[in-house]
């Protein structure tokens, strides 16, 4: 999940796959930061829930490297799986 542009972006990295088969969702606002109900909401509409132990996990990057008056995008993370197949 990013921060990018007034926008927070989920995406699934699938591998090895191409960026353009990732899952994904859009929440169009900037803050606040989508609630970790509303990031496992998607997730599971996504096909996919959050691994058991795992913990969302942050990180900051700058558009660009070294320049500290840079925009600092806000990324986070966390190990996921795919939701069992229910079958009736």
């Amino acid at each position: 999940m990013a921060n990018n542009g007034g926008r927070w972006h989920a995406y699934v990295v699938l591998l090895p796959g191409s960026v353009s088969l990732w899952p994904e969702y859009d929440w169009y606002r900037d803050a606040p930061v989508p609630t970790l109900t509303e990031r496992a909401q998607v997730l599971a509409a996504l096909g996919y829930e959050i691994a058991p132990g795992a913990e969302w996990e942050w990180t900051e990057a700058s558009d660009v490297y070294d320049d500290p008056s840079s925009p600092v995008r806000l990324i986070a993370t966390v190990t996921v799986q795919a939701m069992p197949e229910v079958t009736a």
